[in-house]
């Protein structure tokens, strides 16, 4: 697709409408991650599910998300993206049908693990397909910034519908949401979005996946379980196993011709700076909103869905800020469009720091700013990832930005968590409770068995150690980000305005979108 100057062709109209399909899985598979927070206590309650089971329903999905991403990545660089596409949405279609009417809490995470198998396909694959569609710089941003975004209004819409359909039918019916969509996205599909794949790619190396699912699951299993339970022999022994994995993963990496994931990628100082950002920002920025998410929930003693309602407005600020990054990254270098929005979202991490426990509004300004500067790093952040890549490998390195991702939510729960609950057992005066020292939860129960000055005032004392210990994350955060700002200023600092020709050629990252090769 290149013009009589050589310069890249303009998307026609056929271009944005397949791309107006490919968004309906990016929002599926954000939606479906949500609608689950509201529809757990009820399918919990019909299928007789224990503990243990409620938390594999929940956990299951994003497992398979996480450790399929890179290998569905590759696979669709071989095999065609659009066909692994339309592929997964038949399953993702099919598996949804059959959750909604599981008749029991094994079936239930069977058919969760094939959603997540599915979507592990459909996020690369439609980035993928995104790079291939788009090829003029602008156009191409423009593109990601509205891929990005849809993943923003499922958060949005999915307690919203989520909550909605539970009031109206059966705990199931949250699952027939993405059937229609996937049938659409099957009918036209092919007709809209066109086929790509490498021609030279080899075959797949199954020892390679194995090793890949045997890096990435335990490892985030063992962030998980320190979360909830804190460090122990389980959580340290599952890191290190994904860790030993890992290694072993990168070794073989090194010695195929025809590796699941391209290593010269990360000889790119844009690559790698970029995607370590990212990964920073997911942590950071996911553990703050499950913080402040809990804040809402018991300390201002809102339910779920209104502490949903409560992040709306940061999330819609986050799509507003996916469309207008794009424009501005035309006239703005990104270094500093990036390492301007990373401040801004810093300047939200500090305002979250004068909350306290009279009332909800400072977080909810704190968080709306924070959200407003995810835009710039997200969107172009995943343009510089999916760009340092040959086209045959794209979907390779869309799986290494969304596996960061992933990965990086569930670190930021299990750090800021952590940080959080230091503070909190600091602050709890020495004679409460064992209960009420352990967590937020152990004092409300305390609480209520107390008379009704000391409940009061243990009440009073746990909100503002909760307080203290979210000033803490959010301080930490802020902190780690600004330096990551300084980081990809310096970095980037060649790269040229969207669509304008790097100033100083000379430098092997001077292009937005340089193939290593």
């Amino acid at each position: 697709m290149s013009s009589d100057e050589g310069r890249p062709q303009r998307a026609g109209t056929r271009e944005w409408i397949g791309l107006a399909v490919l968004a309906l899985p990016t929002l599926l598979v954000s939606l479906d991650m949500f609608v689950m927070l509201l529809a757990l206590p009820h399918l919990s309650r019909a299928l007789h599910a224990t503990g243990v089971q409620q938390l594999w329903i929940m956990d299951v999905y994003g497992f398979m998300v996480a450790g399929f991403m890179v290998t569905m990545g590759a696979l669709g660089d071989r095999i065609g993206r659009r066909r692994l596409l339309l592929a997964a949405a038949l399953v993702f279609g099919l598996a949804s049908l059959g959750a909604a009417w599981s008749t029991s809490p094994l079936m239930l995470i069977a058919l969760r693990a094939l959603l997540g198998i599915a979507g592990a396909a459909l996020t690369p694959s439609t980035l993928a397909l995104i790079s291939h569609l788009f090829r003029d710089p602008r156009q191409k941003a423009a593109a990601i910034g509205i891929w990005a975004g849809c993943f923003t209004v499922g958060a949005i819409i999915g307690p919203i519908v989520g909550g909605a359909m539970l009031e109206r039918f059966w705990w199931g019916s949250v699952f027939l949401l993405g059937v229609p969509a996937m049938a659409l996205l099957l009918a036209v599909g092919p007709a809209l979005v066109p086929e790509y794949r490498d021609e030279a790619a080899g075959r797949l190396d199954l020892r390679s996946v194995v090793l890949s699912l045997a890096a990435v699951l335990p490892a985030i299993q063992g962030v998980k379980s320190f979360a909830r339970d804190g460090w122990g022999v389980t959580s340290a022994l599952l890191v290190a196993a994904g860790l030993a994995f890992g290694a072993l993963f990168v070794r073989r990496q090194r010695r195929l011709a025809d590796p699941l994931v391209d290593l010269r990628l990360f000889a790119s100082r844009t690559f790698s700076a970029t995607l370590g950002s990212m990964l920073a920002y997911s942590t950071l920025s996911g553990g703050t909103m499950v913080l402040v998410a809990q804040y809402f929930q018991l300390v201002d003693g809102l339910s779920p869905l209104r502490a949903g309602l409560a992040l709306a407005p940061g999330m819609a600020a986050s799509v507003a800020g996916f469309q207008i990054a794009p424009l501005l990254a035309r006239r703005v270098r990104p270094a500093y469009l990036i390492a301007g929005g990373i401040l801004i979202t810093v300047t939200g991490l500090l305002v979250m720091t004068r909350s306290d426990t009279s009332g909800a509004w400072v977080l909810v300004v704190g968080f709306l700013v924070s959200c407003l500067g995810t835009a710039p790093l997200v969107t172009l952040g995943t343009n510089l990832i999916v760009g340092a890549a040959p086209p045959e490998r794209a979907g390779s390195a869309a799986a290494l930005g969304q596996t960061a991702a992933e990965f990086g939510y569930a670190l930021g729960v299990a750090v800021l968590g952590s940080v959080l609950t230091v503070v909190y057992r600091s602050r709890i005066p020495d004679g409460a409770p064992p209960a009420a020292q352990d967590s937020i939860a152990g004092a409300t129960q305390a609480a209520s068995h107390l008379p009704a000055p000391a409940g009061r005032a243990l009440l009073s004392a746990a909100h503002e150690a909760l307080v203290a210990g979210l000033h803490t994350a959010a301080g930490l955060s802020a902190a780690i980000l600004f330096a990551a700002a300084v980081l990809l200023a310096v970095v980037l600092r060649h790269l040229p305005p969207l669509g304008q020709p790097p100033s100083d050629p000379a430098p092997a990252e001077a292009a937005l979108a340089e193939p290593v090769r």
